[in-house]
Formats: structure tokens, sequence, C-alpha cells
């Protein structure tokens, strides 16, 4: 969509600036995502359709905005569809190499929590 790198940071801000607020009940420990230079919030729930739906928040705009495009993609997904999901899409658009070293880790440990939600209600949905 962006040849150029500058385009891709500026719709990552904007990303991250129309991202719904989560509730300030999920600003917690219990959701803060270790791994991450910036604080970063990620709550996930099961609805009755099957399907998880994310909402993150973030102190930092850049790091806002990748949270805010990693929900895009993964949000209304099922566990499966997340387990089984595809990641080349983060190599398409450039993002990894254009992100610092810590912004690079904190990436993954955004994808692995995602991923531990899917996990976890997999397993839960397995048991009842």
């Amino acid at each position: 969509m962006f040849d150029d790198w500058m385009d891709k940071y500026s719709y990552l801000i904007e990303l991250g600036k129309e991202l719904p607020a989560i509730d300030e009940k999920y600003k917690d420990p219990q959701h803060l995502i270790s791994g991450c230079q910036s604080r970063v919030w990620l709550h996930a729930e099961l609805k009755d359709d099957g399907n998880i739906y994310f909402t993150a928040d973030s102190d930092a705009v850049i790091t806002k905005g990748i949270v805010s495009l990693l929900i895009r993609a993964f949000s209304g997904s099922t566990p499966d569809e997340i387990l089984n999901a595809d990641m080349e899409f983060l190599e398409k658009i450039g993002l990894k190499e254009h992100l610092s070293p810590t912004r690079s880790n904190g990436l993954v440990s955004m994808i692995k929590q995602i991923q531990l939600y899917a996990k976890a209600f997999k397993l839960k949905e397995g048991n009842q």
C-alpha cells in the first residue's frame, strides 16, 4: 500500500490513534505483555460465535500502531485460525526489517501473547 517507510510509520501512528480504548481494568500487570520496551496491555475475549476479540493499548504511539495492526489481523478469528496463521504477512509488509531490535522483540512478544490466548481458549473449549 505504501512505498516509503515514512508513510508506513505514519499509517502505524494513525492506526494507533484509531485504536479503541481498552477498558482501564485491563491496564494491570496480568494483561501487560512482557518483552516489550514500551508498556503494552492486551485483553482477549472468546465470544459466543467461537471467535476471539482483542483490545489493547500502549503508552508509545508506534507500539500502539503495531498492536492495532495485529488486532486488525487476528480479532474475530477462531483459536485455530490464529494458531495456524501464516505470519509471513509481517515479512511481506517489511515491518520486521524496519523496526529497531527492541521493537522487533516486542512484536514477537505481542504475537506470542495472542497465540497464548488462542491456545488457552482452545483448551478451554476442548474441556467443555
